[in-house]
């Protein structure tokens, strides 16, 4: 196969996108929520993966964090990885890491991105999911159980552990 061959061949495949976020809480367990101004519903400090600059998803999610929230947090373990299909959009990846617990200095230091952002909270984990919509609620609150229960990543579609996952 030639390059113009193998570059045809790759520009026709499927597209799907990737998200990355970071999961905080403060001291008392409420988890960080921020209210984008190009969406209806809040979201957890995150955004779109640039592969096309080489970044990983884990690089997307500290970058995102600073770039939103002013906060230069290297994110911790891997939470979950959902399969969202896509709406209008391809099909997104999202991966949502730890951020750990934010102490008051921490929290004292939020500076929102303005150009995107309108606010932020913090939200009690059972306040969630009236908060982030559809798979992305599920997501958070599937994120909230890995951590309590120490296991490694999970595997979810929409939002949901997969049938014989």
């Amino acid at each position: 196969m030639t390059d113009t061959d193998f570059a045809t061949y790759v520009a026709g495949l499927p597209k799907v996108l990737a998200g990355a976020a970071t999961l905080f809480r403060d001291g008392g367990g409420r988890v960080l929520l921020v209210e984008p101004n190009y969406r209806e519903g809040w979201a957890l400090p995150g955004g779109t993966v640039e592969s096309d600059r080489g970044e990983t998803p884990r690089q997307a999610a500290r970058r995102e964090t600073l770039e939103e929230i002013g906060l230069d947090v290297v994110p911790g373990r891997l939470l979950t990885v959902d399969w969202a299909p896509g709406e209008g959009r391809p099909p997104l990846v999202a991966y949502v890491y730890d951020g750990g617990v934010l102490a008051p200095e921490q929290l004292g230091a939020i500076r929102l991105q303005e150009s995107e952002l309108l606010s932020w909270k913090l939200v009690e984990p059972p306040e969630v999911a009236g908060h982030l919509l559809g798979a992305r609620g599920r997501r958070v609150l599937v994120a909230l159980e890995a951590l309590a229960d120490g296991g490694g990543a999970v595997e979810l579609e929409d939002g949901r552990r997969p049938h014989g996952g």
